[in-house]
């Protein structure tokens, strides 16, 4: 039988110490290389977008591909593009980790919505503030000292 899977991530992660070095003028060509990597891992990528200092990904993963291991790729190569292009001067890398929340079929129309608003949705709320709702919304426990 062939192997069938459904399940959309919703993966954020930030730049180090929350840098707000992912100029707006330039979020563009990092999300297309981000999407260069999802594509060549089999993955279907349903929406990207970000603020100065994280991003938000919202995809499905081909059924070879481990969630960390997926993470940690697409974290390694667009730093190393990022670097290698002089992209966003000041980036300092990715901080080390990330959060990935799982989500059905018929949430993916609003989510795709909410990630799309992210610079709106920024001026009301601050990434740790989102980043704290969407761990508890996910009923994950977390320290708060380690949210920067």
């Amino acid at each position: 039988m062939p192997t069938y899977t459904q399940v959309l991530y919703h993966i954020v992660f930030s730049t180090k110490n929350r840098a707000r070095v992912l100029l707006p003028n330039e979020r563009d060509k990092l999300f297309r290389y981000v999407w260069g990597i999802v594509n060549a891992k089999n993955c279907h990528l349903y929406r990207i977008n970000g603020t100065e200092d994280h991003i938000h990904v919202l995809t499905s993963l081909h059924p070879t591909q481990a969630l960390s291991s997926f993470v940690r790729d697409v974290k390694i190569a667009s730093s190393k593009w990022i670097k290698d292009n002089n992209v966003f001067g000041a980036f300092p890398g990715w901080q080390d980790g990330y959060g990935a929340f799982t989500h059905s079929i018929q949430e993916k129309d609003a989510l795709i919505e909410y990630i799309k608003s992210q610079e709106l949705h920024h001026k009301k709320m601050s990434f740790r503030e989102e980043l704290e709702k969407l761990l508890n919304e996910a009923g994950i426990e977390f320290d708060g000292n380690y949210l920067l």
